[in-house]
């Protein structure tokens, strides 16, 4: 997505499209008003702990336990099922009459949406320059484990889902939170416990599918593409051009959006893969320039990874900046996947689990990889210098410039190639939260048409405002919302993990018995 989780815009805020005027005053009261809350919610979100002599986030050391945990439960679930995943996904096990909505192709698209964009290629500039080369081993690493974490999540997203009488399927952490707490903990306390997290969790998704999966990527939308046009002189620096845009933004998005999770999931199966094959393509041709490069661009990864200067804050710096990148980019563990995966086709909860672990291969082993190679292979300058900053104690330069650098130094026109990205990461990344807010909407407020055509209404309205203000404050705000849904998120899943255990067991005997066999791919059946 445009958005990484804890990866900051370039110069630490959002671009004001109207500098002056109304809006500008809009601006400046809203921020003046949420910047306390926002300060205090964030340093509590996103407080750090130190660990010999490094600090980093707590948050980030809870998902990355857990992700360690769910792998040995597990038995390592995401290297031995990979195979049947990707026959998952192809549609090898999968009857068209199943109940759900869309296929397990799609909602991996649509999930992917959310995750994959800007942190993949800003976020990794970051991490290789403040952790040096070896953040890339232990990024993928922690991309590995976080696999295990989103088979854990979304079977359970499957597992608890609700299906109405129209046939939408209604899934997420505020579904099995509520159910699957209530039934693991059958009493008044489980039963309470369940729906207080069910309720918080819808509250979260909500706020940040409005502020960080929307008014965000609308901004930073605008501002790419107003500044590959010619910025405060181009076609889109006259005044009003950002209302404009934003209106016309809320157009694409609200038609899709409208459409519900079927016509979402076939737009993201179109756009994740035009995405991600534009930016591979544009990956493998630098590395492709450089090959006789690569050899010593692995070892430079490796050995910086067990061996870095004790300017990265050694061997525990070093893991963590790649542990923090990966886990704010696939995003494992925070509840929000589940909610896409719920709507796939399917009888056996354990299906979508095991689809879902495809997730962050592709986002963080694959394009998170891309990226870092890119750069230690072409080494930019604004990179060699960066990491001279860093180890003298300075400031590190914008990931997204350090990325750029790599790519154009084979690749000159790559700024117009990244607004193409950019724009197609922010347009399904909207598209993906819309329905994420939708789904945590309908759950909070009640299921009825006139529900869901306010919350169309209300989040297509926001493209627009995302276009035109600067809320940076909001944004912290959401930021921080999200990540503590992963605080409830985990808390349940490991007490549900008997459940999850049980849905894998079943299937795979089904497997084995001949009860689930593979699908003949022109009949369906």
């Amino acid at each position: 997505m445009t958005y990484t989780l804890g990866t900051p815009p370039p110069d630490g805020e959002l671009v004001l499209a109207a500098d002056a005027g109304p809006l500008a005053s809009i601006e400046d009261t809203i921020n003046n008003v949420f910047t306390p809350i926002s300060e205090a919610f964030s340093g509590f979100v996103f407080g750090e702990i130190t660990v010999l002599g490094v600090s980093f986030p707590w948050i980030v050391a809870w998902l990355v336990i857990a992700a360690t945990v769910f792998t040995l439960v597990f038995g390592f679930v995401q290297i031995r099922s990979f195979k049947l995943a990707v026959d998952l996904v192809r549609g090898k096990y999968t009857s068209k009459d199943e109940p759900g909505e869309i296929n397990h192709f799609q909602a991996l698209s649509s999930a992917l949406s959310g995750t994959v964009g800007l942190g993949n290629i800003a976020g990794v500039g970051v991490a290789v320059t403040v952790g040096g080369a070896g953040a890339t081993f232990w990024m993928i690493l922690c991309g590995l484990l976080g696999m295990a974490t989103k088979f854990v999540e979304c079977t359970l997203g499957v597992k608890y889902r609700e299906i109405d009488a129209n046939g939408n399927v209604h899934g997420g952490p505020m579904h099995y939170l509520r159910k699957g707490l209530a039934e693991q903990i059958p009493n008044a306390f489980g039963r309470g416990l369940g729906k207080v997290l069910a309720v918080l969790a819808a509250i979260m998704i909500l706020l940040f599918g409005v502020g960080g999966g929307n008014m965000f990527q609308a901004n930073q939308t605008f501002a790419q593409v107003r500044d590959v046009t010619g910025g405060d002189e181009g076609l889109l620096g006259s005044d009003g051009a950002a209302l404009i845009f934003g209106v016309i933004l809320a157009i694409i998005v609200g038609s899709v959006v409208v459409g519900g999770i079927k016509s979402i999931g076939a737009v993201t199966s179109k756009l994740v893969p035009a995405m991600a094959i534009i930016y591979v393509l544009a990956s493998l041709t630098v590395i492709g320039v450089n090959i006789t490069a690569v050899p010593d661009a692995v070892v430079t990864i490796v050995q910086g990874a067990f061996t870095p200067e004790a300017g990265f804050g050694g061997l525990i710096g070093v893991l963590i900046v790649g542990f923090q990148r990966a886990a704010f980019s696939n995003e494992a563990g925070l509840g929000s996947a589940p909610i896409a995966h719920s709507a796939v086709r399917t009888q056996h909860p354990a299906t979508e689990g095991l689809v879902a672990l495809l997730e962050p291969f592709i986002d963080t082993v694959i394009i998170c990889t891309m990226t870092a190679l890119t750069i230690v292979i072409a080494q930019p300058q604004l990179w060699v210098e960066g990491q001279k900053a860093v180890l003298a104690g300075g400031e590190e330069p914008d990931g997204v410039t350090v990325t750029s650098e790599a790519f154009a130094s084979v690749l000159p026109w790559f700024p117009y190639v990244l607004t193409v990205a950019v724009v197609l990461f922010a347009v399904s990344t909207i598209i993906t939260w819309g329905y994420y807010g939708q789904r945590a909407w309908l759950f909070l407020f009640g299921n009825t048409s006139v529900s869901r055509n306010i919350y169309n209404v209300v989040f297509c309205l926001f493209v627009i405002v995302g276009s035109v203000l600067s809320l940076s404050s909001v944004m912290d705000f959401t930021d921080a919302v999200l990540f503590l849904l992963a605080l409830f998120n985990i808390i349940g899943l490991y007490i549900m993990i008997p459940v999850v255990k049980r849905e894998l067991a079943d299937y795979k005997a089904k497997i084995r018995s001949g009860e689930v066999r593979k699908v003949d791919s022109k009949s369906g059946v």
